[in-house]
């Protein structure tokens, strides 16, 4: 059964789209996705996390002499996400996750 979400996506791609552009894409899908809740909770997963990871980079010193290992991490992180979401796991990261959720009850 192909499961379509408001947009007329599969869910898992639209998923797997929430992390694809970071946070870009990420915003783009919190505008546009009013209806599905798995869709809007990945897409301010990635909105929160990686907007938070290119943040930090972007910190005088410290960010510049981190950002070789925040790249790296966010790198990682990024495929766990796709792949997770492609399998149509609804994970939650550690702290960015609930915090997720708290924004998407203030946003709906």
């Amino acid at each position: 059964m192909n499961k379509k979400n408001s947009l007329g996506m599969d869910k898992n791609m639209a998923s797997v789209i929430a992390y694809l552009g970071v946070w870009v894409t990420g915003i783009i899908l919190l505008l546009t996705e009013k209806e599905d809740e798995k869709v809007r909770f990945h897409a301010m997963q990635s909105t929160v996390a990686f907007g938070a990871l290119t943040a930090l980079t972007m910190v005088p010193l410290i960010g510049w002499i981190l950002s070789p290992f925040i790249i790296l991490f966010s790198t990682i992180l990024w495929i766990y996400c796709l792949v997770k979401a492609f399998q149509g796991e609804m994970f939650e990261l550690p702290i960015v996750g609930e915090f997720s959720k708290k924004q998407l009850k203030r946003v709906k």
